[in-house]
């Protein structure tokens, strides 16, 4: 019986395993035509919770505002070249409470895993699930498809998710036309985008907004991108 129910477990694990690196591996040549985060939103549109379905458009890496992936870089995870989809210096500074700068302890890639893959809340179970499918995307993607479905999957509004429909939204335009001001003002409702907005910027808004202008400067502008 022991030896039937530690098969049973194993067969599991394995079926997850290798669905969880099929799924990852996909992404290199299919662009997602939803996230998890996404597919929730329109559920609890349909079911009424939600005012409006969400708005989503893919636009691919070739055509995706760089001054907005800059941006979004500064403002969100700048060791985003160098780690393998989990930050321990900028987790260790979280967890001591050391670090001044406006930034979370999750990566680039720890957030894309969440939008794309899971769910929202703070549960363990969740973190050790984000931070496997991080450490997956790292093994299995290159940097700029990680931060090319970041940017697409993101969300920028209550009902609006990725660069696209926001750049249309707050400034009437093509998200490849969007100037620095723009990208930055965008890129800093990140934290909070059900909350915050990029066209009736807060104090705290205005604040985040410029903090990210002069990172993306320190970095040296969309030039940052090539260590991709």
């Amino acid at each position: 019986m022991w030896r039937r129910i530690k098969r049973g477990l194993v067969a599991i694990v394995l079926t997850v395993l290798v669905t969880a690196v099929l799924l990852v591996v996909s992404l290199r040549w299919i662009d997602p035509p939803f996230s998890a985060f996404i597919l929730r939103h329109n559920l609890q549109a349909a079911l009424g919770s939600e005012a409006n379905p969400a708005l989503y458009s893919w636009t691919g890496w070739s055509s995706l505002s760089k001054e907005y992936a800059a941006a979004v870089v500064a403002a969100e995870d700048q060791r985003f070249p160098d780690h393998y989809g989990i930050d321990f210096i900028e987790l260790r500074s979280a967890i001591s409470g050391d670090d001044a700068a406006p930034r979370g302890a999750s990566t680039i890639t720890q957030q894309t895993a969440k939008n794309l893959f899971l769910w929202r809340g703070r549960s363990y179970t969740r973190k050790i699930l984000e931070a496997a499918f991080a450490i997956l995307m790292e093994a299995l993607l290159s940097k700029q498809r990680i931060l090319e479905i970041y940017l697409n999957i993101a969300q920028t509004g209550p009902d609006m998710y990725g660069i696209t429909a926001a750049s249309q939204r707050y400034f009437g335009k093509p998200q490849a036309q969007l100037n620095r001001h723009e990208a930055a003002s965008i890129a800093a409702i990140l934290p909070n985008p059900s909350h915050y907005s990029a066209t009736h910027p807060s104090a705290y808004v205005q604040e985040r907004q410029r903090w990210i202008l002069g990172q993306v400067r320190q970095l040296g502008g969309t030039s940052y991108l090539h260590k991709l």
